[in-house]
């Protein structure tokens, strides 16, 4: 079987010390205060200069900023994180001026994701302990899986989330070993009370992760305010709340982890929708379901476990009529309400909408691969004024793309 190498990151819970715990907590408010120090610097000496500053020039600074009375505790914590945070912001900056995406913005205490990433020279790992910069004691991590055999972490980067769950995820090269070849194809229309509904006619229900904690979670927004601001029960209050959201993320994410994973190995061809989730929750009905669905979390898993195993990856443009298409007769339908979930054809066959769309998906996607398509549909705004529909008209393309977080 084929072989290949790629960058993966190995995320696991471990529990600090309260002396690794206090390092680490005075580590991300450095790490945050150097992000923004630089980015304020940066837009004032373009905006006063005319000058775009490089991250040599941004080190510099830093430098300057440790002998500086006033933030003299930068001296305090491991500089690696300190210049990771540097590197970050300069492909911040490098994304925007490519056009991938927006301006940077500030960091923010309460909304900001505490993480500090150390490089090699930043930790110590040896016989399975990894010990960082600063702190004299190994970390206390929970090896829920082992790392690739021989592997040499080349980053890690330690965060703690809103629920004060701490996590280290450890990046280094593994080897994937490519599926077999498969002559199956697979056509995936996404929806609300089915979550996805495969071209064999396989539905596949909808959890609802959500709407099974919405109590717990309503439950514990109410105790969240009734609590004094800046109080220290309110922060216990918020930590619960956000351990309610913890869950229902984790159990959505094994699902859709599950379900890609099942899909990119029983197929050598998957093909999906390009849905603009971005524009459909703007519906206010549909917001909450949509965002509960996740089916841009679950496009992305598709994508980059097909690129690791040798599968391909077709996404359909948004408006190809693939709900009003026969596919038995190939007759298109003038108009078909959303709420009419089955129909029949002139020619006398009655169609299951979400098969049906199922099935055009499949058959649009083999085409556009087997003619080599290879523009990615353009990501633009809704022609019929639907923002939480899907919405149908013509085109595919071939897709894939890699991502190092996941299993």
């Amino acid at each position: 079987m084929a072989r290949s190498t790629a960058k993966r990151a190995f995320k696991y819970r471990f529990y600090p010390t309260d002396a690794q715990a206090a390092e680490l907590s005075r580590t991300f408010g450095c790490v945050r205060l150097v992000y923004n120090r630089a980015l304020a610097h940066r837009t004032a000496a373009w905006f006063t200069e005319q000058r775009r500053i490089n991250y040599n020039e941004a080190s510099a600074a830093l430098t300057a900023w440790k002998k500086d009375p006033d933030p003299a505790f930068l001296n305090e914590v491991s500089s690696v994180p300190l210049q990771q945070g540097l590197r970050h912001l300069q492909t911040a900056f490098r994304n925007f001026f490519d056009q991938r995406a927006e301006y940077p913005r500030f960091k923010s205490r309460k909304k900001s994701k505490a993480s500090a990433e150390y490089s090699r020279s930043g930790f110590a790992y040896s016989d399975g302990q990894i010990t960082l910069a600063k702190m004299a004691e190994p970390l206390d991590i929970v090896w829920s899986r082992p790392l690739p055999e021989g592997a040499q972490p080349s980053t890690v980067t330690v965060s703690r989330d809103r629920a004060d769950r701490w996590h280290v995820s450890i990046l280094c090269e593994d080897t994937i070993t490519r599926l077999p070849a498969s002559d199956q194809a697979v056509g995936v229309d996404t929806g609300l009370t089915s979550l996805v509904t495969l071209s064999t006619g396989e539905k596949v229900a909808n959890p609802k992760h959500e709407r099974r904690d919405r109590a717990k979670l309503a439950k514990a927004q109410r105790e969240l305010s009734r609590k004094a601001k800046g109080s220290a029960n309110r922060d216990k209050a918020r930590t619960k709340a956000a351990r309610v959201y913890a869950r229902i993320a984790d159990r959505r994410k094994d699902f859709l982890h599950e379900l890609s994973t099942r899909l990119v190995r029983e197929n050598q061809v998957v093909v999906i929708e390009d849905l603009t989730v971005r524009t459909m929750v703007k519906n206010r009905k549909l917001a909450r379901a949509i965002s509960d669905a996740a089916w841009t979390q679950f496009r992305s898993m598709l994508e980059y476990k097909a690129a690791w195993y040798g599968r391909e990856l077709v996404t359909i443009d948004r408006f190809f009529p693939f709900s009003k298409l026969c596919s038995a007769c190939g007759t298109l339908q003038e108009t078909l309400a959303l709420d009419v979930r089955e129909w029949t054809c002139s020619c006398g066959v009655t169609h299951d909408r979400d098969v049906n769309a199922a099935i055009n998906i499949r058959a649009a996607g083999l085409a556009a691969s087997a003619c080599g398509a290879g523009v990615r549909p353009q990501r633009e705004p809704s022609r019929t004024g639907r923002s939480a529909t899907k919405q149908e008209g013509h085109g595919a393309t071939r897709d894939g793309a890699q991502a190092p977080n996941h299993r």
